[in-house]
Formats: C-alpha cells, structure tokens, sequence
C-alpha cells in the first residue's frame, strides 16, 4: 500500500511521498467525527491522502499492516475502558477488543502511535497502568505542566512549562507502571501524557482541539453525560477565556517526527 500524501503549511501545500498515517475514529456523530478528522489534517499538516481514517463505530478494524503506515493515532470519543463490560454496546466491545489487540502489537515493537484522551484507557489498559474515575475532570480548558521528564521528550520539548488545553473525561490513569514516562500532568489529574519506550504515547487532553473544535464537541455531545446540557452555552463561553495555542504543536511534531518514505 503506497500513497503519495501531502504536507500542508504555511507557504501552500508541498506533496511528498511517504507512507500515510492512520486516524482511528470511535465517534458515531458524523459532525464530530468529520471536525476530529479536519483538525488532525490541519494541525498535522496532512491532507486526505496522507492521514486515512477508519471509523470503528462504522466498520471493523480489519486486518492492518503497521509497515504501511508512518504512525497511527487514535481519537477521543464516549468510549470508557473502565465502563462494566454490561453497560457497553456490542459495537464498543468489538472496537475495543480490535484496538487493544493493535495496541499491544504498537507497544511491542515499539511503533508511532498518539492516543488522543481515549489513548490513555486504551493504552494504559495494554501496559498495566489503573485505569478508574479517580481523576475525572469537566469538559473545557485546563492547565497542562511538563514534567521532567517530558521537558526532555522530542514531542513536548521547548513548549511552555506550563500551558492551556482542551479536555473533559469520565476516565483517566490513577496509576503508571514502572519504566512509563509520564510527561504532563494538571492539577485535577496526575497524568495528562504519557510516552511507553520511545515512540508509543498517550495524552489525555485533546492536541488537535482549538476553540471551534470545543464548541463543537460541547454541541454534539451535550446529552452523553459529561455536563448538564442546559449548562452548554455557559461552557462555550467558558471555554473561550482559555488561550489554548501550544497542544496542536504536540500533533504536528508527531507527524514531522515520523513521517516515513514510501
């Protein structure tokens, strides 16, 4: 499989060959998951050729290649790892059952993925990591600090120690194994980013959401029990006292940093 992909940026467009990325996409709602889709191209600098979507709420996984890809990343959604196995869909448990399968494989050999929020339940269910409601926090900004460690990581390096995200989950890690490195982190949840080896991570705030990304998504999922719906409008107007400019930094380094040729 070989497809010539193209970086967007801004001086135009320059196409290059190389193996595209994956975006797996577990929205069922065609405005969210279309919006999710548009800003991984924009902010990673890839048109359609280069970022390929597979909607999971759509159609099964299939068989995938990793040695077709550049990297995989994998959007949020109103999947929860942790829910009871009875309260979740039959289309939920065959996701999930396809994308832990994949997800080991990554971990294994040690391949380019970015799990954007849903990335932490899924990814740290494979390495062992708690998984609970121990550190939900509501939809809206938050603050992201860097660690130590992440302070030395090619996708957070050089970004402020501090600063602004978009984010909101039901679910996070209460708990990191051993020799996982945990790379952000806010005041209302320990771990906000992870890196498993060298090319394998996890955020838990949103790096492709700027403010129309956030209104949207207060939208669409208004009625999926992350916040009173009749308390929307207040969130939007909330959300735009945040001055969120450095995570899509962390999605465009992602895709500069493992960008492969074809």
């Amino acid at each position: 499989m070989r497809h010539p992909a193209g970086f967007s940026g801004s001086r135009g467009a320059v196409h290059l060959r190389h193996r595209p990325f994956l975006l797996l996409s577990i929205r069922g709602e065609d405005e969210a998951a279309d919006d999710e889709y548009l800003a991984m191209m924009r902010f990673g600098g890839l048109d359609a050729t280069g970022l390929h979507r597979i909607r999971l709420t759509h159609r099964p996984l299939g068989r995938i290649d990793l040695a077709d890809w550049s990297g995989v990343i994998l959007g949020g959604g109103p999947y929860n790892i942790s829910d009871p196995a009875d309260a979740k869909s039959v289309v939920q448990r065959r996701a999930e059952s396809e994308l832990l399968a994949l997800i080991e494989r990554m971990v294994e050999q040690d391949f380019p993925f970015l799990g954007c929020c849903y990335g932490i339940g899924t990814l740290g269910t494979v390495i062992g990591a708690t998984i609970d409601r121990t550190y939900t926090e509501p939809v809206g900004g938050m603050r992201i600090t860097v660690t130590e460690a992440g302070r030395d990581d090619p996708l957070f390096a050089d970004l402020p120690e501090v600063f602004d995200a978009y984010g909101g989950h039901k679910e996070a890690a209460s708990r990191l194994p051993a020799g996982v490195a945990p790379l952000a982190s806010s005041p209302d949840c320990p771990v906000q980013a992870f890196r498993v080896g060298q090319n394998v991570y996890a955020t838990q705030f949103h790096p492709e959401l700027d403010i129309d990304g956030i209104v949207t998504r207060i939208t669409v999922y208004k009625n999926h029990g992350y916040f009173a719906p009749e308390s929307a409008e207040a969130l939007k107007q909330a959300a735009r006292q945040w001055n969120v400019q450095h995570p899509q930094t962390i999605l465009r380094r992602f895709v500069e940093r493992y960008t492969r040729p074809a």
